[in-house]
């Protein structure tokens, strides 16, 4: 029963060009090229966990104090007074509701009820440290893995010609800068998935959950399919972006505002100019209307094509942001909040820990 669905589910009528059959697509030594291997596509799981203590070494021995070299405190909120009652009703809803009914309940003032509340979701908080060390570690990852993207990727005929993703299809031979690039980029999502349920909780971390999801499937359809060419551009727009997100909040945390500002002006800049212009009126484009005039179209490409457009919502979603964020900057003389995060909400809570801006004040650092 097993293998029947499996092989339901494997068949070479949906996950193939037509007249083209695993066995032509298999790697061996008597083929013409290299072809991807799709048991490879489970190597980056362990490799994440990996990634996860080279994270954890780095932060604790190399960031963290970096941070603190730069005056970033380390406290941690006031805890809130040993109150089981208080706890268990906490844990079942974190949103304080009816105090007046409850301090009567407990036998205690209004004022009182509201003071633990207020205790209780501080202490959730991470402290400025702790968040200034998750950002600066993707600054490192994505600013190496960009820079590692592009020199694999340069000497490449699709980068500079992105019909080279088609033509030929799928007898296209893969490397071995390519077959790293995409484990090691594969790995870090990975990490990303498994470590957000225990990082900072941001506000917009379902939608983060969904893009990641979306990410290792795409790096996973598009490697079983043959289709590397295009992800790995994919991958390396994405990257670029990405360095200014991170470089934003870290320098935010850091307190380095100038810095801030310029960062976040370059982050709008490369933001729009790679997954507003260039991601949906070139990529999504060539993958959309070039794609199938150069290949026969098969089922699971329609699939890719589909978490490419997905992506490109997300991309909306967050400009739109960004957008209200540079709003508010241009208002209050300097970039203000979280990117990529709802900006209806700047100020700090237990579950949506974004950063609110302090005003500008002498003591404030500047570069």
């Amino acid at each position: 029963m097993l293998r029947y669905f499996l092989d339901k589910f494997w068949n070479e009528d949906v996950w193939l060009p037509p007249n083209t059959t695993w066995a032509d697509i298999a790697p061996g030594p008597d083929k013409a090229v290299v072809y991807t291997d799709h048991t490879h596509v489970f190597y980056p799981i362990p490799l994440a966990f990996v990634f996860i203590l080279v994270r954890y070494v780095l932060e604790r021995f190399v960031i963290a104090p970096f941070g603190t070299y730069l005056g970033i405190k380390n406290t941690k909120p006031r805890r809130a007074p040993n109150n089981p009652k208080l706890e268990k009703i906490y844990k079942s809803s974190p949103k304080l509701k009816e105090p007046a009914a409850l301090a009567k309940k407990l036998e205690l003032s209004e004022r009182e009820i509201q003071r633990w509340w207020r205790l209780r979701r501080g202490q959730d908080k991470p402290s400025t440290l702790v968040k200034f060390s998750e950002n600066a570690w993707k600054v490192v990852f994505y600013t190496c893995n960009f820079t590692f993207g592009l020199y694999t990727l340069w000497d490449k005929e699709w980068l500079w010609d992105i019909d080279q993703c088609y033509i030929g299809y799928p007898h296209q031979g893969l490397t071995n800068d390519i077959w790293w690039y995409y484990m090691i980029s594969a790995a870090f999502y990975w990490s990303l998935t498994i470590s957000q349920f225990w990082d900072v909780r941001r506000k917009d971390f379902w939608q983060m959950f969904v893009h990641h999801i979306a990410t290792i499937l795409l790096l996973s359809f598009s490697w079983v399919c043959n289709l590397h060419r295009i992800g790995t551009l994919v991958l390396l727009l994405h990257d670029c972006a990405d360095i200014f997100v991170e470089s934003v909040k870290a320098s935010k945390y850091a307190k380095y505002q100038k810095l801030c500002d310029a960062l976040f002006l370059m982050l709008i800049v490369v933001w729009i100019g790679t997954r507003v212009g260039i991601y949906p009126f070139y990529l999504i484009w060539s993958t959309s209307i070039r794609a199938p005039m150069l290949l026969p179209m098969f089922p699971a490409y329609y699939i890719f094509n589909s978490l490419l457009c997905l992506l490109l919502v997300l991309h909306i979603v967050w400009t739109w942001l960004i957008l209200q964020i540079a709003y508010v900057a241009i208002k209050a003389g300097q970039m203000d909040g979280d990117i990529r995060s709802s900006s209806s909400d700047l100020s700090d809570s237990p579950h949506n820990s974004n950063h609110s801006s302090p005003t500008r004040s002498k003591s404030r650092k500047d570069t």
